[in-house]
């Protein structure tokens, strides 16, 4: 799809952290040699410059944004599972860590009566 010259359109880029980033841009000629995809733009229509400054493929905006998105996707599903494993580790600490207190608990209960029966027995006040 072919269009005029001055006409303003937008285009997708894949930003670093995996977002889509669309900006506006003013079409200064087409690059109908190479592709039918592919547009010479300039960032805003007030660049001083009549040069082009970027040339974009329309397809490998679409197959890299697909890729990201796919990236990401994989990447916050690695994520859940790692959290979802913290989570039930932590669980499983904690549930130690209580039984490890009740067991405490009943030898200084048990140490207690020990020490009140031995006091008894030898009646020291």
């Amino acid at each position: 799809m072919a269009h005029p010259p001055g006409e303003v359109v937008q285009f997708a880029a894949s930003s670093q952290n995996g977002q889509t980033v669309f900006s506006p841009a003013t079409v200064t000629h087409a690059a109908a040699a190479t592709s039918a995809h592919l547009l010479a733009v300039r960032s805003t229509p007030s660049t001083p410059s009549p040069a082009p400054v970027a040339v974009v493929p329309v397809a490998t905006v679409s197959r890299s944004s697909d890729d990201s998105l796919r990236k990401r996707e994989i990447r916050l599903m690695k994520n859940r599972e790692a959290a979802r494993e913290c989570r039930n580790k932590k669980k499983e600490y904690i549930k130690c860590l209580e039984n490890r207190v009740a067991v405490l608990e009943n030898q200084n209960k048990a140490l207690i009566e020990e020490l009140k029966s031995l006091k008894e027995y030898y009646q020291v006040p």
